[in-house]
């Protein structure tokens, strides 16, 4: 009895493993994808209108250092000063 229940649990552990490894692989490569369709981090606020236009939308700068936000239909683009620090796609 105490061999079968072993047995199941070491299959259900690479079963589990196999799956957790082919999502985060799935996710790395969605990853890579997206980031040639938005802003990269560094990036200055002069070129990331320039490549991809105006934003549907511009937040207020707030806090110190000033943190900035501006929104695109796929994305949002948030600046530390005038540099790119993240760029987030929504979904």
């Amino acid at each position: 009895m105490m061999r079968k229940t072993l047995l199941g649990w070491l299959l259900a552990m690479v079963a589990g493993t196999s799956l957790a490894d082919t999502l985060l692989i799935d996710g790395v490569e969605a990853a890579k994808q997206s980031e040639s369709l938005r802003p990269t981090r560094g990036m200055s606020m002069t070129r990331v209108e320039a490549q991809f236009g105006a934003p549907s939308e511009r937040r207020a700068a707030v806090g110190e250092p000033p943190i900035t936000r501006w929104e695109y239909p796929g994305f949002t683009v948030v600046f530390e000063h005038e540099y790119v620090l993240h760029s987030i796609v929504r979904r």
